[in-house]
């Protein structure tokens, strides 16, 4: 009775070592960050990983191999879905959004973007159910003069609020947050 207890504390310590060896060795390819403003009456927070664009084409069609194609829905970074804290009385591009957690998803398009807030979150990024969008907008895209090697999200204060920013290769969305 005991050697099959301990087979299985083996077993269960093994896996649960290289679980945590795996996330640190896809962390080590695209690191985690965290962009957050509390300005002009937004509050936000968003805690994704950076990918790196590494000599690949990042957005266009499927058929030229994008690693983005247009009208696919991306995880908005990599490794897990990216989290998005949002604090109270705000509108995403003039559509209200409750106070709360959730993942941000994206729909890169070549003049605009889908903005999404999906309520399922802690899920791997790949793992997407649109049964839980809570929120899809369209928003503005501008290309950059340089090209953006790691993914990254900022923000840009603007008079009715704020923009996060989401810059990667030479496009950045443009997603515009204001105080109700």
């Amino acid at each position: 009775m005991k050697r099959p207890l301990l087979i299985l504390l083996v077993v269960v310590i093994a896996g649960v070592i290289g679980f945590a060896g795996m996330r640190m060795y896809t962390k080590s390819f695209s690191p985690e960050a965290v962009a957050e403003t509390s300005k002009n009456g937004v509050n936000v927070k968003v805690t994704y990983s950076k990918p790196s664009k590494k000599g690949r084409l990042i957005f266009g069609r499927e058929q030229d191999n994008a690693l983005l194609p247009y009208g696919k829905v991306w995880r908005t970074g990599a490794n897990e879905a990216t989290i998005i804290e949002i604090g109270s009385g705000l509108t995403i591009a003039g559509k209200p959004v409750q106070a709360g957690t959730y993942s941000l998803y994206s729909v890169p398009g070549q003049g605009s973007w889908k903005i999404i807030l999906n309520s399922e979150v802690g899920q791997w990024g790949t793992n997407y159910n649109d049964g839980k969008d809570v929120l899809r907008v369209e928003v503005p895209i501008r290309i950059r003069s340089s090209v953006q090697e790691l993914f990254d999200i900022y923000f840009e204060e603007i008079p009715t609020g704020v923009n996060m920013i989401l810059s990667w290769d030479q496009t950045e969305a443009i997603v515009p947050f204001s105080h109700k």
